[in-house]
């Protein structure tokens, strides 16, 4: 993985922005991205961080999904929130998580994380489905940095 946030061009962050769109239509559960270079920290114990930073641990329904990248250490996690966590096995995002890791590994991380955020879609759909009355967008689509 390069070693700068700027490993996606602007087109390419347009794509997985739209990617969480779509895969919000599936659910009423909350997708971001964060990029950041490096952190000292251990890899989950940073992705929590940043889940709270971002107010991912507001939402209603307590579903919020993190994909967090750090490029340096070429470091990925997905992290979701107590109400999907408590609803579904230990294991839940490892699928997930194998098929953004597969086209990382290929360079491909426009690709990875197009992929997993439409299948994450997809899984939280079972537990959280899309309800066009009350479902309203509780968090930004955006890439966040850091």
């Amino acid at each position: 993985m390069p070693e700068s946030t700027a490993f996606l061009s602007k087109v390419d962050e347009q794509e997985i922005v739209a990617a969480i769109v779509i895969a919000e239509k599936n659910t009423s559960g909350e997708i971001r991205v964060h990029i950041e270079e490096n952190s000292t920290k251990p890899l989950m114990e940073r992705a929590k961080e940043v889940f709270h930073i971002l107010n991912m641990d507001a939402t209603e329904l307590k579903n919020g999904v993190l994909f967090y990248i750090c490029t340096q250490t070429k470091s990925f996690a997905i992290l979701g929130d107590k109400g999907i966590n408590d609803l579904v096995a230990p294991d839940f995002w490892n699928s997930t998580k194998d098929i953004v890791i597969e086209k990382f590994k290929a360079g491909q991380y426009k690709d990875g994380l197009i992929k997993g955020i439409l299948e994450a879609g997809i899984q939280l759909k079972k537990h959280f489905p899309y309800d066009d009355e009350t479902d309203t967008n509780e968090l930004s689509n955006e890439i966040s940095k850091g």
